[in-house]
């Protein structure tokens, strides 16, 4: 069969594998690697990000006292990872398939050179036959450096591969134009850019996982806006994955389509920077409306107001409007230092040059 996307990121959900009491749904999981399988053998390349190392290793220990939440989660995933990746590597050997671990944290993506590194690692790994399985590395990361959840560690690694298609497989149909348990409420097909859907989404998380729906959302459109198609569904229908790439019209699904416009790898990376930035560029009202037109400009000095902060030249820093209102990131072109002498004057070079600067 001929296949419209020849590279899908599928980021697998604790609620999908994890049964009411916690512990993994070794039954579904075989479901899924199953699909994959199936696809993997019609020549998409496929990367998974599985969560379920916490649940994994929640059967196995029985603790001799409480622990607080940070130390929970490193003692389960640290046996539960080991666990989990030897359940994948079984099911999958018995279609001929290897796979392959990556543990990352949010660090890794922090600098250019480590965010190479990993993107070297799994393009290699795909052009050898071999799946990459991603997941955070709970084990070191503590509360302020870990990940939303694993819905935003998918976001970055489908834009970091390139992928044509991201699915983000939960434990509901899609986004609804209501509560999922109202009777009224049906799942909304597709999502076009730009739509707001504050009133449908609600607040709540999963029972086994850190976001809930509005972090699925936030990421699902960066990542549209990147020109990637992104896509909600549920991971617990049968034969899910095979369906939405197969029979995508008549699959029940949340469909965010993306934008026709490419994105740089550059600017790949710089969109999903801003948890590590370093300082605050504040710009005018002139500034603010010519950076959210449709104009490819750079930020000029003469359009800059405050500078907060310290910076290096090539750390990442957040643009502040004149509202206060954060409207994107980017790569700094100077120091803070060299940023402050330069401010509100004109035949400066760029503060944040147009090739390194994304706008949300």
């Amino acid at each position: 069969m001929k296949q419209e996307f020849t590279r899908v990121a599928v980021k697998v959900g604790s609620n999908v594998l994890t049964r009411p009491d916690g512990t993994l749904d070794v039954t579904r999981m075989s479901a899924l690697v199953d699909q994959i399988a199936e696809l993997h053998q019609a020549g998409v390349e496929i990367i998974l990000i599985s969560s379920g190392a916490v649940a994994s290793g929640r059967s196995e220990i029985r603790t001799n006292k409480k622990l607080d939440s940070v130390d929970q989660r490193q003692l389960f995933s640290a046996v539960g990872q080991a666990k989990l990746l030897n359940r994948y590597y079984e099911l999958f050997r018995d279609h001929g398939i290897p796979v392959g671990q990556v543990l990352t944290t949010k660090e890794s993506f922090g600098t250019r050179r480590h965010y190479l590194n990993q993107k070297n690692c799994m393009t290699v790994m795909l052009a050898n036959g071999v799946i990459p399985i991603v997941n955070e590395n709970d084990t070191i990361s503590v509360t302020e450096l870990m990940f939303t959840d694993n819905d935003e560690l998918s976001g970055l690694i489908a834009s970091m591969m390139n992928a044509q298609m991201l699915i983000i497989l939960s434990n509901i149909d899609g986004i609804y134009n209501g509560s999922p348990s109202d009777a009224n409420a049906t799942v909304i097909r597709e999502i076009e850019q730009g739509k707001d859907l504050s009133s449908y989404i609600q607040a709540g998380k999963s029972s086994f996982g850190r976001g809930g729906m509005i972090t699925k959302t936030n990421i699902a459109r960066k990542v549209a806006d990147e020109g990637i198609t992104v896509i909600i569904a549920n991971g617990k229908r049968d034969r899910i994955l095979v369906d939405l790439l197969q029979h995508p019209t008549d699959t029940l699904c949340t469909r965010f389509i993306p934008s026709p416009a490419p994105v740089s790898n550059i600017k790949k990376w710089i969109a999903h920077s801003e948890g590590f930035a370093k300082g605050e560029i504040h710009i005018n009202q002139s500034a603010t409306d010519v950076l959210t037109s449709d104009k490819a400009v750079s930020i000029l000095p003469i359009g800059v107001t405050h500078i907060e902060g310290e910076f290096e030249k090539d750390d990442i820093v957040r643009i502040i409007n004149f509202a206060g209102k954060q409207i994107g990131v980017g790569k700094a072109n100077c120091d803070s230092t060299h940023a402050h002498e330069a401010m509100g004057k004109h035949g400066k070079k760029a503060v944040v040059h147009y090739d390194y600067l994304y706008i949300e």
